[in-house]
């Protein structure tokens, strides 16, 4: 009996570690996806800043040419 209760005592500490490494693991992956999304919405945004120059660009060569 009396060596049941420190096994008992592992067990249920080894469990406590396992719910951590899970956790972290999680929180992990979670981050990893928000970076992924972040990175993503950042190459959108640069798309339509880069669309918009262009537009500019364009809208300036067209004020130009009819000036002439």
């Amino acid at each position: 009996m009396n060596r049941l209760i420190p096994l008992i005592a592992a067990v249920a500490l080894s469990a406590c570690g396992l719910d951590t490494a899970s956790s972290a693991a999680t929180a992990a992956a979670l981050k990893k996806q928000e970076l992924e999304q972040g990175k993503k919405t950042m190459d959108q945004t640069k798309q339509k800043i880069g669309q918009a120059m262009e537009q500019m660009q364009q809208s300036q060569e067209n004020r130009e040419d009819a000036a002439k």
